[in-house]
């Protein structure tokens, strides 16, 4: 026979554990145990992760005349009128 063992778990979590083994038709023991065993098994082989290599702009050109960067009001002023000019569209 099986031991028998206490585990809390977060109470989401086991209602999600509870559904998913009614859904499939299996006891929650069952559930529980497949998920360890893939959790401990040996045979589990880290994967090996390549990095992300993200692609860099190669766009030339700059910041619009009389936009100076450090004054977010004028980024603020931009993106009003740019809203206005789509709103119109809209009319």
């Amino acid at each position: 026979m099986p031991d028998r063992t206490t585990v809390r778990l977060p109470e989401d979590l086991l209602a999600r554990a509870k559904r998913k083994a009614a859904a499939e038709g299996r006891t929650l023991t069952s559930l529980i145990e497949d998920g360890l065993r893939l959790v401990v098994s040996e045979s589990r082989v880290p994967e090996s992760r390549r990095p992300v290599v993200l692609p860099v702009s190669q766009a030339t050109g700059g910041l619009l005349p009389g936009i100076d960067v450090t004054h977010l009001s004028d980024h603020q002023a931009l993106d009003d009128e740019d809203y206005v000019e789509r709103m119109k569209r809209f009319e």
